[in-house]
């Protein structure tokens, strides 16, 4: 086999390599594997227990001392801009509105044709359980769109309202599911140390 037809045959290998799955698997072998049957059983104490004093968590409306409290609804989650040096600690309860709202509910929006969604404007779970089941629904969106991307549709820019605009959708799928394992394994971090923290001693939790 000469050069060119080695070239050839690798050139077909690589258009028939399907991407879209890889990009999938990446993520949904992680939630599946990992991450999903962690999160089962969340309670609210863990969801709102703050480990450190002054962490940034998501409260009913009114009762924030942070700089900014931004929400739509009954509930507001903790915010400054500039963000604070160093950033506050964060609760189980700010982190998945952050993976929500952020990382989840704004890309639907986007990019694929879900309601319009902000850090403003969003309702944030005044429990655990309201959390996992937005949690849920907007990984849905987000899979389902992320199927439906062709290797040609994976190559195009992701726009003006990204921080980098020309960054190929791909690269997008692979930030997503970077925060996606990085912000639900603190989560499970968390909930690791809460029955190491929260015992009683002489009849009061400490």
């Amino acid at each position: 086999m000469d050069a060119d037809a080695d070239i050839d045959v690798h050139m077909d290998a690589v258009d028939a390599f399907d991407w879209n799955r890889t990009l999938r698997e990446q993520w949904e072998f992680h939630w599946n594997h990992q991450i999903r049957a962690r999160l089962t059983g969340l309670t609210d104490d863990e969801y709102f227990w703050s480990p450190v004093p002054a962490s940034w968590s998501v409260r009913p409306r009114g009762t924030s001392t942070a700089p900014l409290q931004v929400g739509a609804g009954d509930f507001t989650i903790d915010y400054a801009f500039p963000e604070p040096v160093p950033a506050p600690f964060t609760t189980i309860a700010w982190r998945l509105g952050h993976v929500v709202a952020g990382v989840l509910a704004m890309r639907n929006a986007t990019h694929f044709g879900a309601p319009a969604a902000s850090y403003e404007t969003w309702e944030y779970a005044g429990s655990a359980a309201t959390a996992l089941d937005q949690l849920e629904a907007q990984l849905a969106i987000w899979l389902a769109g992320v199927s439906g991307l062709d290797k040609a549709a994976l190559r195009v820019p992701v726009g003006a309202k990204e921080p980098y605009p020309d960054t190929p959708m791909a690269d997008l799928v692979l930030h997503v599911n970077r925060e996606l394992i990085h912000h639900l394994s603190e989560v499970c971090l968390l909930r690791d140390l809460y029955p190491h923290t929260r015992h009683t001693m002489n009849g009061a939790t400490r």
